[in-house]
């Protein structure tokens, strides 16, 4: 996965592999010099990441921490306050991450950098039993008065 010049990332999911239901893993790869996503919080759920490999940074809104192999970072769930961003700050290495979240629905998700914000919720299963999910991605200011359109 990447998008640009500062995101990138590989991303092997686990959690379905080993039947887990209210947990999510996976291992994040992130190349050199990369982010793996936006500086984000989420309301709902929280996160666990573990240092496996490599050295970064932790943004946590406007301050920075170093990271490194054997480093565990607690990502809990919160309003923009709580709005974190792992980044590989090498040159050469890759950093790697074992991931663990929560997986509760719906999530809404805040992007302090860009004014956005990410709402997720799982809607069951279709007719032909695979999953169906609602994911909407947008700006308050953006949003539709609650009577428009039923008048």
């Amino acid at each position: 996965m990447g998008h640009g010049e500062r995101f990138a990332s590989r991303v092997a999911l686990i959690a379905p592999k080993v039947g887990a239901q209210k947990l999510g893993y996976n291992v994040t790869i992130i190349p050199p010099g990369k982010r793996a996503f936006p500086l984000h919080n989420h309301h709902v759920n929280e996160e666990m990441f573990f240092v496996l490999e490599g050295e970064g940074e932790l943004r946590l809104r406007d301050e920075r921490h170093p990271i490194r192999r054997g480093d565990v970072i607690a990502c809990p769930p919160g309003g923009p306050e709580s709005a974190h961003q792992i980044i590989n700050t090498s040159d050469s290495v890759e950093l790697k991450l074992f991931a663990v979240s929560t997986k509760m629905m719906p999530e809404v998700v805040d992007y302090p950098d860009s004014g956005r914000f990410g709402v997720l919720a799982e809607l069951g299963t279709d007719a032909e039993g695979k999953p169906r999910t609602f994911r909407y991605i947008g700006r308050e200011k953006e949003s539709l008065d609650y009577w428009e359109g039923n008048e």
